[in-house]
């Protein structure tokens, strides 16, 4: 997976093997057996190759597109969590993944958000009740 997500990353923001090796410190020949697959980068080297692209550390080296309906590595900070069901009365489930991130448990209150344009976000009630108390603090001063 390290090599095509390396060789599709640096393909998509046009980066040649040499730029791309200036900017991570290493040969372009050494670049070139990374994408061959004739050896792997050591942690730090990794870590520089996901910063150039923005993405995070465990995408570079884990992120399957086939498992995300074709979709390249996303930008760090934003997740493609799969697709869920919705059930008879609306019901869907919350992927583990996305639970664990954002720390939702069992009892907590989300609100759904909606823009006809731009689709339904999801956001814990505790977190949009501190933005909006935090807000009017500083609307009161």
């Amino acid at each position: 997976m390290f090599r095509d997500n390396l060789i599709t990353l640096r393909k998509l923001h046009n980066i040649s093997q040499e730029e791309l090796a200036e900017r991570v410190g290493i040969s372009r020949q050494t670049l070139s057996k990374y994408e061959t697959g004739e050896s792997i980068p050591d942690i730090e080297k990794t870590k520089a190759i996901a910063d150039v692209f923005g993405v995070s550390l465990d995408d570079l080296v884990n992120y399957d597109s086939a498992e995300n309906k074709g979709l390249k590595i996303p930008p760090k900070g934003k997740h493609m969590f799969g697709s869920v069901k919705v059930g008879d009365k609306g019901q869907i489930v919350i992927p583990a993944r996305a639970r664990k991130i954002f720390d939702i448990q069992p009892g907590d209150n989300l609100i759904v958000l909606g823009d006809e344009g731009q689709g339904i976000a999801i956001i814990k009630e505790k977190g949009l009740m501190e933005l909006l108390n935090m807000a009017r603090e500083g609307k009161d001063k």
